[in-house]
């Protein structure tokens, strides 16, 4: 009979903790390191932290990989309860954190942990979780989950669409320039990922309330969707009202059973600022 499986992410997949429990999903977190403070990314330094922080010294904070010895304990954990092990991960070429995931994974020898790279940032690997917990509770076995998972993460339409470029070009991702010229002229760039790089894809003009509705519209347009679950994932900074109105926008678009509203973390809100926002869901084939 084989054994229950155990599905598992990093911190950067911001699903919410009712998300976590309810599809039964363990997160082991990045470190964040601001200022002469460390600490785990575990949802208690928030976006809004962050932002206060930035706004009185103008320093963003640092994320660190999680190392190898860090996964084996972690690993090792859940291994000891008796489950095998689908690890998911940011994009490694984002990150050290997947390749961390493998170093830990070879070393403890077990052939029970099967590492994936979602390729992909924020919710936009989340959904691959949901999907690999629902593939789980199908009975599925741990390394036929992994490749499905594998097989499904080009399917991922990650995007965001940016109110400022100011945290970019404080992180150092753009030039003083391009902050500038976007700024002078109004421009709301919009991030995909890409082969496992997050890159620019357009450039939208306007007030937020019409980009934000113009881009949704354009991500779901002519797309044929996996029809389980969509998230609106944002960095704060936007009104209630307008997160429903769009909330409902992408219920009328496409017809995903679930829409989820959910935060970014400090990983994405620390390289795009507040006012971002994505839609994030599975393409069909």
């Amino acid at each position: 009979m084989p054994r229950p499986v155990c599905i598992t992410y990093d911190s950067t997949c911001d699903l919410t903790p009712a998300l976590l429990e309810r599809f039964q999903i363990r997160t082991v977190p990045l470190t964040i390191q601001t200022g002469e403070r460390i600490f785990p990314d575990d949802g208690h330094y928030t976006s809004e932290d962050l932002y206060a922080d930035f706004h009185r010294d103008g320093t963003l904070p640092k994320t660190a990989a999680v190392s190898p010895e860090q996964f084996k304990e972690f690993f090792g954990a859940i291994l000891a309860e008796g489950f095998d092990i689908v690890h998911i991960d940011i994009s490694a070429d984002l990150s050290g954190t997947c390749q961390n995931a493998l170093i830990a994974a070879a070393e403890l020898e077990t052939g029970r942990i099967h590492v994936v790279d979602s390729r992909q940032l924020s919710t936009g690997g989340g959904l691959l979780a949901l999907q690999g917990a629902k593939l789980r509770d199908e009975g599925m076995a741990a390394g036929d989950i992994a490749d499905e998972l594998r097989r499904l993460a080009p399917h991922s339409d990650t995007s965001f669409v940016l109110d400022t470029l100011e945290y970019m070009w404080k992180g150092g991702r753009c030039s003083g320039v391009a902050a500038l010229g976007a700024n002078v002229l109004k421009l709301k760039p919009c991030l995909e990922m890409r082969e496992g790089k997050l890159v620019v894809c357009k450039k939208y003009r306007g007030t937020m309330e019409r980009v934000y509705r113009q881009y949704i519209t354009e991500r779901l347009a002519g797309k044929t969707v996996v029809e389980d679950w969509a998230f609106i994932t944002h960095s704060g900074g936007i009104a209630e009202d307008t997160l429903a109105q769009l909330t409902e926008l992408v219920k009328s678009l496409a017809p995903f059973r679930e829409v989820f509203l959910t935060q970014a973390g400090c990983t994405v809100s620390s390289h795009c600022g507040p006012g971002t926002l994505g839609v994030l869901f599975l393409r069909q084939e």
